[in-house]
């Protein structure tokens, strides 16, 4: 099933129709000839910002609360016993599907991580990662990140740059090699499948794992005495919790008991407020302190400074929608952008 403009929920009908089959659905061989993200698009600008990593626990404890997501992880992963250790694994492929020289091999190696991710719910059912419901989910929560963490703490995103950034993100799926038959075919219908798959979170044992320290505190470095962590921890904790918990959507603080009242909805707010405040100084700091290590080596490789790129969002003209960027589409040079 594909969605359309006339089939507006139709990528999240799908997921309850389609998922249960657990068949992965595989496009071959790579077309290294086909459309890849360039230096000039949004996604190379904000996906690599260190400001991203604001959204971590919005991006793993959304794509965990989906029941066979969540249950994959805890059948496959060692979530459990090296959190840190997973994240160093497998975020770095994902970003170089987006920034490497290579991208189309990227992200088929992605892909192949996920050939053998696969097994049984507890209620019978199978399920498979390289299903394209699941599989698309899993996406969907990257971009959402993308969208939110810039949106929220870096500067505010015109609708436009919102289509812009969710039509990249199809060019970005496509080097994964798995079938679209139900990505949302416009942001209007992104928003919609993602309000409507926010409703089919559950409290599965990963994503519960995942926040435990936001309900019981932080665990005590070694080399922090114990007397010493019990002070230090009450701030530590409160000011994580802020910000953290203020991240998640309202359904996933649900499934995972994390409260949250509208004070601190306030506190958030004033704090997310500081931050995209401080956009215009984080912008002239030095790369390696403002991009992750593989989206700076891409920006080198293009020989462009990202920092004077779409810092305002551009004018819109006529309703009109700037095309996904694509690679070769921008000279290498940081002159005459847009958003300067």
């Amino acid at each position: 099933m594909t969605a359309s403009p006339s089939e507006p929920d139709s990528a999240a009908a799908a997921f309850d129709a389609q998922v249960g089959h657990a068949e992965p659905i595989y496009l071959d061989p790579a077309d290294h000839d086909a459309p890849r993200l360039g230096a000039d698009s949004l996604l190379w600008k904000f996906y690599g910002d260190m400001r991203q990593v604001l959204g971590f626990q919005r991006l793993a404890g959304t794509e965990n609360a989906i029941g066979q997501l969540g249950q994959g992880v805890l059948d496959h992963s060692k979530i459990f016993s090296d959190l840190l250790g997973r994240a160093r694994r497998t975020v770095p492929p994902i970003m170089s599907a987006v920034y490497g020289s290579d991208p189309h091999a990227w992200g088929r190696q992605v892909r192949d991580y996920h050939r053998t991710i696969k097994g049984t719910m507890d209620d019978g059912s199978r399920y498979h990662a390289l299903n394209p419901e699941l599989f698309y989910w899993a996406h969907a929560t990257f971009v959402d990140q993308v969208l939110y963490v810039t949106d929220t703490f870096i500067r505010r995103l015109s609708d436009a740059e919102k289509e812009q950034i969710f039509r990249e993100s199809m060019i970005w799926y496509s080097l994964y090699g798995v079938s679209a038959r139900s990505q949302p075919q416009t942001y209007a219908q992104f928003q919609r499948y993602w309000d409507d798959m926010l409703d089919r979170f559950v409290p599965h044992k990963t994503v519960r794992y995942g926040t435990g320290y936001l309900r019981k505190g932080l665990p005590r470095p070694r080399r922090i005495p114990a007397p010493v962590w019990r002070i230090v921890s009450i701030p530590l904790d409160a000011a994580v919790r802020l910000v953290v918990i203020g991240t998640l959507p309202p359904q996933l603080r649900e499934v995972c008991d994390l409260p949250w009242n509208e004070r601190q909805e306030r506190r958030f707010q004033r704090f997310a407020a500081a931050v995209r405040a401080l956009n215009p100084v984080v912008n002239r700091l030095p790369m390696r302190w403002l991009y992750v290590e593989c989206a700076r080596a891409g920006w080198e490789r293009e020989g462009i400074d990202p920092r004077s790129l779409h810092n305002r969002a551009a004018p819109q003209v006529g309703g009109a929608v700037s095309p996904p960027a694509v690679v070769g589409a921008v000279p290498k040079t940081a002159s005459g952008s847009s958003g300067t």
